[in-house]
């Protein structure tokens, strides 16, 4: 807004009459804030051909770690499925793809970004189409999701895909090496180490937030997510991955097609959670059960410029409107989407109040409650879906996953969900989040009034 003050006073100072135009001297116009707030650039449905739009996202299902579906597959056939499912269900020739980022955390760094290179041929990428891979931890994803999009916006290229891949099977959390002893100086330093369900204790104890609140938070991701799956939701999204799966006190292979979110409790009850002692700490309250889960999966979302994808005849499932990353404290660190929520709305050009639907990952409930409550979220509006303590959160996919589910809800809701926010919290101390606009809420750009006819026009005009 101040920079919109400053070039109205810029123009203004070139229409400001002179002051003796004026009785007492002083300028006869100001510039002033807009009556319409920070949202009035939103009045106009406007687009641009320099959009950076998604015409298609996909994810597997989400499946529990060391037991669940994947545990037996291979990470880079997880993103071979979502890669491939954009070539096959869009028909876009995989020349035109000037770039493929995939967010990932556990895995070491050359050997994951070997795979995802593997993973772009199994798909049927050719050797021009680069790829590379990137760590902002639990926001990798989104994060790639934004690289990409900021590139296209850069003139890089004009198509990318944003990805996340993670199999907490195959790679677990864990230290290599010894711990530098300078971190004993630097407090902050020492609480990066410090273990996520610590930090969700601290959030907890620091700002409020009873057990009695993170359980209920959990009932809700649960059940919600468990309607979703019903009322069959996620089909859009879900790509289906026939894989192997091994019994481990026989050996035997059996084949089988994983379509569905396998951490879902449907029975999950205030009740039965109760009963699960704290992990972290003797008398905290956070537990496994209100917590997200340790998971496999692998998402992908196709980016482009608005322009080349009306031109290639494309759907626009959403326009990529803004993103922010943030730091925070990192001994509470799962605060961060408090802070990085309203950083993305703002560079957006919009409110709080303008968001439709948040998708806001659930590392623990105690910072997903603390963060709702912070920022006076409509719970009716929030997850509405169900989020990581359902779904689980594969650390790298979780971004890309939200991508999806985020854009296909707002395209079933229509004309009453405009403007959409992912966001999560970060290990070590950060936040990030994404506003992203419903696909066909904007229509082309015009000050013209229509003419009815030209007949005030001379004929070399309209001819």
């Amino acid at each position: 807004m101040e920079k919109a003050i400053d070039r109205q006073r810029v123009l203004l100072q070139h229409l400001r009459p002179s002051p003796s135009s004026s009785p007492n001297g002083s300028p006869l116009i100001s510039a002033s804030v807009c009556a319409a707030g920070d949202s009035a650039a939103y009045q106009r449905n406007s687009c641009f051909g320099d959009d950076v739009v998604v015409v298609a996202a996909y994810r597997t299902a989400i499946c529990k770690s060391k037991r669940g579906g994947f545990k037996d597959t291979y990470p880079e056939e997880l993103l071979t499925a979502v890669l491939k499912a954009l070539l096959d269900k869009t028909n876009l020739n995989p020349n035109d793809v000037g770039d493929i980022v995939v967010g990932t955390v556990l895995a070491p760094g050359a050997q994951r970004a070997t795979e995802c290179r593997m993973a772009a041929f199994y798909a049927g990428f050719p050797e021009t189409v680069p790829v590379r891979t990137v760590n902002r931890q639990c926001s990798s994803g989104l994060q790639a999701v934004a690289d990409v999009a900021a590139s296209i916006k850069a003139g890089f290229y004009n198509i990318g895909i944003g990805a996340g891949l993670e199999s907490m099977t195959t790679n677990s959390m864990s230290w290599d090496g010894s711990i530098n002893p300078k971190v004993n100086v630097f407090q902050q330093a020492q609480n990066c180490l410090l273990p996520m369900g610590i930090t969700s204790e601290n959030v907890a104890h620091r700002y409020g937030v009873t057990r009695q609140e993170q359980d209920q938070a959990a009932v809700n991701s649960h059940r919600k997510a468990a309607a979703a799956t019903a009322a069959g939701k996620f089909k859009e999204e879900i790509i289906p991955v026939t894989t192997k799966v091994v019994d481990p006190k026989t050996g035997e292979e059996k084949q089988v097609t994983i379509s569905v979110d396998d951490g879902i409790r449907p029975e999950t009850s205030i009740s039965s959670l109760s009963k699960l002692k704290p992990v972290f700490k003797k008398d905290g309250s956070t537990t496994a059960g209100n917590s997200s889960q340790v998971s496999d999966g692998a998402g992908a979302v196709l980016l482009m410029r608005r322009d080349v994808a009306m031109r290639k005849g494309f759907p626009i499932l959403g326009v990529f409107r803004s993103f922010a990353a943030v730091g925070v404290d990192p001994a509470v660190m799962g605060v961060g989407p408090a802070v990085a929520i309203p950083a993305a709305v703002k560079s957006a050009g919009l409110q709080i109040e303008d968001i439709d639907l948040f998708e806001i990952n659930e590392a623990f409930a105690s910072q997903f409650v603390y963060c709702c409550k912070k920022l006076e979220l409509d719970a009716a509006k929030v997850n509405v879906n169900g989020g990581a303590i359902a779904l689980g959160h594969p650390l790298g996919a979780t971004g890309a996953r939200s991508v999806s589910t985020l854009l296909n809800e707002m395209k079933r809701r229509g004309k009453d969900c405009r403007f959409g926010v992912i966001s999560m919290c970060i290990g070590t101390g950060m936040g990030a989040a994404a506003v992203f606009e419903r696909g066909d809420a904007t229509d082309g750009l015009t000050n013209a009034r229509r003419m009815q006819s030209h007949n005030l026009l001379s004929k070399d005009a309209i001819s």
